[in-house]
């Protein structure tokens, strides 16, 4: 018997054991996820498709102007039911959104990882999902607050799928300008669940945001450029320098501090300190990024983007602080 035979069979009969029956199989290494995992990254896919982290934007919003709405008083229950209904209508824009936008989101790199590029969910599923929650989010509103607060997060929903996405993102340097109006919308849904009616503060705080979304934006548009071009989305920083970037950026932060500012009319002195100094600490980053830009010095973008996230937050913050603390308006004293 050849060396070579005796091992052979010395490990067949090793694999039989000591009785002769056959040993039980390893099991293979890159085996099939459990059901339970499964079913975790479909759920955690889902989740994706609404974009999370961006929905923080309507807590922002959504919260100081119900309590401002209505000064002194906080109905939790109506806050919850607006912001499980806003939470809904966001949710539904962002998933449609990302349906409009597989085609893209799988060419760029910050994108590539969401759930239609890489395939995690079907269209048609993610179709459904959005139209899902867009249903859900009109009956909680209906329901809990009004039809005006319904209609409003529908009119979001379609505004921002159907004009900013599949019209205004493709073809023109000015897609967040005027499709950032989307993301204002929240201000005037929480006037409305709890006034039934829109004025003139909401339409200040719509303003705020929408004078805030470009350089906000474009902060983040400076960090991903390539990405950008690479998509063949027209953002201002992919077919302009970064001086003329930056310039439109201390445009339209002056002009957010300002509309802030209209707002102390029917607030206390505690937003309008927190106005007076959060705007004035952002508009000194614009315009010390700008400056930069000038000097054609090396620029860090992303740090203004989140400096942006931080002064809107703080803002609304101090103005929920106003409305729950109730001192009398700064219009009184003349």
């Amino acid at each position: 018997m050849r060396i070579g035979d005796r091992v052979s069979g010395d490990l067949s009969a090793a694999s039989r054991g000591t009785h002769g029956e056959t040993a039980p199989a390893v099991p293979p290494t890159d085996a099939t996820p459990s059901v339970p995992s499964r079913v975790r990254a479909t759920v955690l896919a889902y989740v994706a498709l609404t974009k999370p982290r961006v929905i923080e934007l309507l807590l922002v919003a959504t919260i100081p102007v119900m309590l401002q709405a209505d000064r002194g008083h906080v109905d939790i229950a109506l806050i919850a039911a607006t912001l499980l209904g806003g939470w809904l209508g966001a949710g539904s824009a962002n998933t449609l959104n990302m349906v409009a936008d597989a085609d893209i989101d799988q060419k760029m790199k910050r994108t590539a990882r969401r759930p239609l590029a890489r395939h995690a969910v079907s269209t048609r599923s993610a179709l459904i999902f959005g139209i899902v929650l867009w249903l859900g989010s009109f009956g909680v509103l209906w329901w809990a607050a009004n039809l005006l607060s319904a209609l409003l997060v529908t009119a979001t929903i379609a505004f921002y799928v159907g004009v900013y996405t599949m019209i205004l993102k493709r073809r023109t340097w000015q897609n967040v300008v005027w499709g950032g109006a989307a993301g204002c919308m929240p201000t005037l849904v929480g006037w409305a669940a709890v006034t039934g009616t829109i004025g003139w503060q909401p339409i200040v705080l719509f303003l705020v945001i929408f004078f805030w979304t470009p350089p906000h934006t474009w902060a983040l548009a400076m960090r991903y450029k390539e990405d950008y071009r690479a998509a063949g989305v027209p953002m201002l920083p992919v077919i302009a320098t970064e001086e003329r970037v930056t310039r439109q950026m201390v445009i339209y932060t002056w002009a957010t501090v300002i509309s802030s500012l209209v707002l102390i009319a029917g607030t206390s002195w505690i937003y309008a300190a927190v106005a007076v100094l959060s705007g004035g600490w952002f508009a000194s980053r614009v315009q010390k990024l700008y400056k930069e830009t000038r000097a054609g010095a090396e620029v860090a973008p992303l740090k203004i983007f989140l400096q942006s996230n931080e002064y809107l937050a703080i803002l609304f913050c101090g103005l929920a602080i106003d409305a729950v603390v109730n001192l009398p308006l700064i219009t009184s004293y003349f």
